[in-house]
């Protein structure tokens, strides 16, 4: 049997489909009130132009115009108060048909979760983020054994070879001060005496004085 014939006998209704007739409905009465309205704003104006065309000339005419004229008034005056009722109970379908259909939603979100969450616990979760610490631990072990340098089987003692590097730091440094003090000074030459070789002397003393020089600077280093 179909869902009509069921409506139609008072079977199983729909809440989603009533909400939405009844809503429908009260719109198109609301429709029809408004086209009432607009009838009866005509007659009060036609009611109007009646009373004072006759107003000098035929009281008697005028009087029944105005009557008329306040008779469709009340009318209207009535429908717009039917018309406020009507809007007022569509305006709560519309927010109780919106609640109803946030629940429906609502319950589907949690329903969801529940079976997203089904056979999940904290301690599941805790064993799982324990498992990925010890694995990326075993991954940074792995990675810092790799990037070691291989000895090939030769064992090193780095404090030993520190010692043995200070070791040949203060051999240089006692070389080049030992080279220093054995580097003749150039003193100016006494007037009294010649040299038999005077070009080549110089020579010599240049030669010295620029290596003296280059002891010293690499001593201030």
């Amino acid at each position: 049997m179909s869902s009509s014939w069921l409506n139609l006998f008072g079977g199983r209704k729909d809440p989603k489909a009533t909400a939405r007739d009844a809503i429908v409905n009260l719109r198109q009465q609301l429709s029809m009130l408004e086209k009432k309205e607009e009838y009866l704003q005509k007659k009060i104006d036609e009611e109007m132009k009646k009373a004072r065309a006759n107003a000098v000339t035929n009281k008697a005419a005028a009087t029944q115009a105005l009557r008329r004229k306040k008779a469709h008034e009340t009318e209207m005056e009535r429908i717009a108060n039917t018309r406020l009722t009507l809007e007022t109970q569509v305006n709560a379908l519309e927010s109780a048909n919106i609640n109803h259909e946030t629940m429906i939603a609502m319950k589907r979100g949690s329903e969801a979760l529940k079976v997203i969450h089904q056979g999940l616990t904290i301690d599941k979760v805790d064993a799982t983020m324990d498992s990925i610490r010890e694995q990326m631990e075993l991954t940074n072990e792995i990675s810092d054994a790799i990037a070691n340098p291989i000895n090939m089987g030769v064992e090193m003692d780095e404090d030993e070879l520190k010692e043995q590097l200070a070791e040949l730091e203060q051999e240089e440094l006692d070389s080049k001060l030992m080279g220093a003090e054995r580097a003749p000074v150039h003193a100016p030459s006494e007037p009294s005496r010649v040299s038999a070789t005077p070009q080549t002397t110089t020579a010599e003393e240049d030669e010295e004085e620029a290596q003296l020089r280059a002891l010293q600077a690499e001593m201030a280093m």
